[in-house]
């Protein structure tokens, strides 16, 4: 996200390792994207009923007053999935050092009513709003094989409700992880906010996914009618089994992005997992590296930067 001019750039960690295991929200910020400073760890693993287990992938949102949110998963302490909400404890400060978890989280929460699958429930989206000026997310998971991202609707960005119907699901192809929805314009090279896009016919709509069961990201492109909240993807779009369109053929997974307004571009950073092994991480010291994508009218461009897990 960029806030005050400083790009944002916040990413899974391991504090205690070189390897997957006692995840945090690590937090770097930039002034062009290419030169970094590490910054402290913007959310811990800490709190029984929210993420003690765990302090997983979400999203952050900047609200129409400029105040940025942060929607991520948190494994509790009877180890299901819940969905929590962080802000700034400084909004003077550009670099956002300190971030707080109000009281009122978990936000979503599995339940008996609701029967999402507590240990399937995971990577809440960027929220947008609607002409209705109600905040929606989508949340990834799963029904036996089914993916599904789960449609939840806020007037406030605190209190969510889950929807009685998905914004999009399909058969065979399992485990949704980090669902994006978003729009791109047609017939120019601006990129659009999501918030500010209802009812243009000039442009489309990106719904992204993760595939857990094969470790790729595939997307549709389709349209999107704010009023019922049917998304409706194109012929040759992913609706079952494997098939569709992927934003990369290599090692490419777990993709997030964001609308950068200071270039009106969206911006995509994808985890690239390496072949070494467990045993070579833990000696070098580090594992992973992140891969940058800048959406420019129908094609990217792209070039790595190298963040990882480290001791």
């Amino acid at each position: 996200m960029v806030y005050k001019g400083i790009y944002h750039l916040f990413y899974q960690y391991n504090p205690n390792g070189s390897v997957w295991g006692n995840i945090v929200w690590a937090h770097a910020t930039s002034k062009d994207l290419v030169n970094w400073e590490l910054q402290p760890v913007a959310l811990s693993a800490a709190e029984p009923n929210m993420d003690i287990n765990g302090a997983w992938s979400g999203s952050a949102t900047i609200l129409p007053d400029g105040k940025p949110v942060i929607l991520y998963t948190g494994v509790d302490s009877q180890n299901q999935q819940v969905q929590n909400v962080a802000v700034p404890k400084n909004l003077s400060d550009p670099y956002l050092i300190e971030w707080t978890k109000p009281p009122q989280n978990p936000i979503m929460s599995p339940t008996i009513q609701n029967q999402i699958n507590s240990s399937s429930f995971r990577d809440p989206s960027t929220g947008w709003l609607g002409p209705d000026n109600v905040w929606r997310v989508v949340v990834g998971s799963k029904i036996g094989k089914q993916g599904v991202a789960i449609l939840y609707k806020s007037k406030d960005f605190v209190n969510w409700v889950k929807d009685k119907k998905p914004l999009h699901s399909a058969h065979g192809n399992g485990m949704w992880e980090c669902p994006a929805f978003y729009p791109v314009s047609v017939g120019n090279r601006n990129s659009v906010d999501t918030s500010k896009s209802s009812n243009d016919l000039n442009v489309k709509y990106v719904l992204k996914v993760s595939l857990d069961d094969i470790k790729h990201d595939y997307y549709t492109v389709g349209s999107y009618n704010y009023h019922t909240d049917v998304y409706t993807p194109n012929r040759g779009s992913i609706q079952n089994g494997f098939s569709g369109l992927r934003y990369d053929y290599g090692k490419f997974y777990a993709s997030k992005s964001f609308y950068d307004g200071e270039m009106n571009r969206r911006v995509l950073w994808g985890w690239v997992n390496e072949s070494s092994s467990v045993a070579d991480d833990v000696k070098k010291g580090w594992s992973g590296v992140m891969v940058r994508l800048n959406y420019v009218h129908n094609f990217s461009t792209s070039f790595v930067v190298f963040c990882w897990f480290r001791n």
